[in-house]
């Protein structure tokens, strides 16, 4: 059987503008909520010191973590049996939306603290499982010959989507006195009404995925199964893809721990420049605006280098990047604010096109009605070492305390996510690009 791509025409650059779209529509979520404004937030001195904050973060997004790696290849599996990744994918969003509107009942006080953190995992789980239909509907969407151009183009949308909201609330919420609609930050207003604009945004901005997308005619569709059956499968599939090609292992293992690395640098980095380097809120949603430009651009950039010297190059460029600019900023953190600005800039410069590349690599492989499957089994695979970012990162702030004695170490957390990153990487330098099909 050829591959999903092999097969495809392509599709018109509304319907690819159109799937793009959903990463547009729900980048609120990673940029706002994730990384640049909820997380600092819900880290703050209104809920409890700096290190108890971050470590029950890490704690929330390891569980988080865990759930994922469960979930994701039934739902994936039953997507592809029913013939329904679309409608799925609709489902998710709009409760990916309904999560997000929901963090305004998280006040600043030390009681919300997991109220926050819960309803953060929680969507967290339910937008990795949308991610896996998402990306699912890449075969839909592009050829063999522009996979890494429209990966990239999806990725790069949402990094531009991102600087957009992140601007729309800083300008209208957060950084005035008083602002739109009277809200001040008494009482974390100017917070809280930024997580209902985020879940209307992506309420509004996915439509185009959903009113110009249409399944795939499928003549294959299989009742949907259990959990039992459908890790029964998921075995199944492993050693199918084994035997037809072992490369594809080993690179979901790669994958799987570079990939837990960039979700660290994402979810842990916002909060290092405002617990370490000592970024007000609104400093941080600046950064994050410049750093989505950059990341924005860089990966469509990247996109195009994907589909002229290949996925693996792209991947081992950016991580080898990332583990050099990880360290600089451990070894220079007590230069000040700086230091962050120009080794954290350069990293978003590296993460979109890993993350990118890394999708196009599998998506070159899949065969024709198995895009939910492997994509289920991509984000398990990722999900099932889920916890060792967030744990690293606790960890080494804890280590970081025993080593300096000093009571505010979470810049140690970076050494974390720098030894996932150097894992990634190790572990992908000998997987072979050019692969077998995936049987």
């Amino acid at each position: 059987m050829g591959s999903a791509l092999a097969a495809n025409e392509g599709a018109s650059k509304k319907k690819i503008i159109s799937w793009a779209m959903w990463d547009w529509g729900t980048q609120p979520f990673n940029t706002v909520i994730t990384t640049f404004v909820f997380s600092v937030y819900i880290t703050s001195a209104s809920f409890g010191s700096e290190n108890y904050t971050s470590q029950s973060l890490a704690t929330s997004t390891t569980i988080a973590g865990l759930f994922i790696a469960l979930l994701a290849p039934v739902l994936g599996q039953n997507s592809d049996r029913r013939g329904a990744k679309l409608k799925s994918l609709r489902y998710l969003t709009w409760a990916l939306a309904a999560i997000s509107a929901s963090l305004y009942v998280v006040r600043p006080d030390p009681s919300y603290l997991w109220v926050g953190l819960i309803l953060l995992g929680v969507g967290s789980v339910v937008g990795e499982i949308a991610g896996v239909n998402y990306n699912a509907l890449l075969d839909d969407v592009a050829t063999e010959k522009n996979v890494g151009r429209v990966s990239g183009f999806g990725w790069g949308m949402g990094y531009l989507g991102g600087i957009l909201v992140l601007l729309l609330i800083y300008f209208l919420f957060i950084q005035p006195d008083v602002g739109l609609f009277g809200v001040t930050g008494e009482d974390g207003m100017d917070i809280r009404v930024s997580m209902l604009v985020c879940g209307l945004w992506t309420l509004v901005f996915t439509l185009p995925t959903f009113l110009n997308l249409k399944e795939r005619p499928r003549t294959n569709i299989t009742p949907a199964t259990g959990v039992i059956d459908s890790y029964r499968e998921l075995w199944r599939s492993v050693k199918r893809i084994w035997r037809a090609s072992p490369h594809t292992i080993y690179f979901l293992l790669a994958s799987a721990l570079f990939r837990d690395g960039l979700a660290g640098v994402f979810a842990f980095g916002a909060v290092i420049a405002a617990g370490t380097f000592g970024f007000t809120a609104g400093e941080v949603i600046i950064f994050g605006a410049a750093a989505n430009i950059v990341a924005g651009l860089s990966t469509m950039a990247f996109g195009l280098l994907d589909d002229r010297i290949g996925p693996k190059r792209v991947i081992i460029i950016s991580l080898a990047a990332l583990v050099v600019l990880g360290i600089s900023i451990f070894f220079l953190y007590d230069r000040g604010p700086i230091v962050f600005w120009i080794s954290g800039m350069l990293m978003t410069m590296f993460v979109g096109p890993a993350q990118s590349a890394s999708r196009t690599f599998l998506a070159r492989l899949i065969p024709v009605g198995r895009a939910g499957e492997i994509f289920g089994l991509y984000a398990t695979t990722g999900r099932v070492v889920s916890f060792l970012s967030p744990a690293a990162f606790g960890l080494m702030i804890g280590l970081g305390v025993v080593v300096t004695g000093k009571e505010n170490t979470q810049y140690w957390g970076i050494l974390g996510i720098v030894v996932v990153l150097l894992a990634g990487l190790l572990v992908m330098i000998p997987v072979k690009e050019k692969q077998q099909q995936i049987g």
